[in-house]
């Protein structure tokens, strides 16, 4: 992991640049850079994997955590700094590189490079809620638990980090080998879960009554908006809703989406809102 630092100012950054955007847009990273170094004094992380990232943050020291890389990223950052302790004292800023940028969009993070590193250096620290799961993970987002065989877990890219010679290899194959026509791949059918959801102790939805969908999100106030689509025949149900602060959900294996990262299966888990948790550099307004 390289570490670079640039002249002092009155504002001191750790800038941790995730490897996954300088190998999509290296071009962005260097305006970020440039812009972030130029109004501050920032020692620029460059780590090469999930590891050397959390051990980054964990040097975080005095200076404010300016994070370069996209949703995935950011989670993760949050993640790293939760499990610290670190986040309640801290002010986070994202510039967002990369391809997915939906999350730091809907919490107003501006999508452009010059603008989002701007609003590290200038913007204002806005507080956040955010859901804490019984296994320590946290939603910036929502949860949601979409029908059984509705999930579809993230797929890995073949030759990835550290291995271009094997996409290499696999493209040379491609050139010799006639091709083939495309396997065909079962998909499962998506049906209705069942699913106990229960609301600060109270029973939303039971095990009897099949449901679509369940999202789980923060909402205002420290408390958690839940809502469950349940299953029909005909006419649609009318969702059912319910504010609290912990959500515990339980019933056959299911999985779930937090934020960009899909988990499970589980049985049960429950998630408490930490009400102010997160504190996110935005653009003053």
């Amino acid at each position: 992991m390289a570490e670079v630092a640039t002249s002092p100012t009155s504002d001191q950054l750790l800038v941790v640049i995730d490897p996954v955007a300088r190998r999509r847009d290296g071009e962005s990273v260097r305006i970020a850079k440039d812009v972030l170094s130029g109004g501050a004094s920032t020692k620029v992380c460059l780590p090469d994997g999930p590891e050397e990232f959390a051990r980054a943050l964990a040097r975080l020291g005095s200076r404010r955590p300016v994070v370069i890389g996209d949703d995935r990223a950011l989670t993760r950052a949050v993640g790293v700094l939760h499990r610290q302790r670190e986040l309640t004292g801290c002010a986070l800023s994202l510039v967002p590189v990369g391809g997915a940028l939906s999350l730091a969009r809907s919490l107003g993070v501006p999508t452009g490079t010059v603008a989002a590193a701007r609003a590290a250096l200038d913007g204002a620290e806005r507080r956040m809620d955010l859901l804490v799961d019984d296994s320590d993970g946290v939603v910036l987002g929502a949860v949601r638990i979409p029908p059984v065989g509705g999930v579809t877990p993230v797929r890995e890219t073949v030759g990835g980090v550290g291995r271009p010679w094997l996409q290499t290899c696999r493209s040379l194959v491609r050139t010799l080998v006639p091709a083939r026509p495309p396997e065909m791949t079962p998909v499962t059918e998506a049906h209705p879960s069942r699913l106990r959801v229960e609301v600060d102790g109270e029973t939303l939805v039971d095990l009897h009554q099949p449901v679509e969908a369940v999202s789980v999100l923060p909402g205002a106030s420290g408390t958690a908006r839940v809502e469950v689509r349940p299953a029909s025949v005909g006419a649609e149900a009318s969702p059912l809703l319910a504010e609290g602060r912990t959500v515990t959900i339980s019933g056959a294996h299911f999985r779930y989406r937090a934020d960009t990262v899909v988990s499970g299966p589980v049985l049960t888990r429950t998630w408490v809102v930490l009400e102010g948790a997160l504190g996110l550099t935005l653009p003053k307004s």
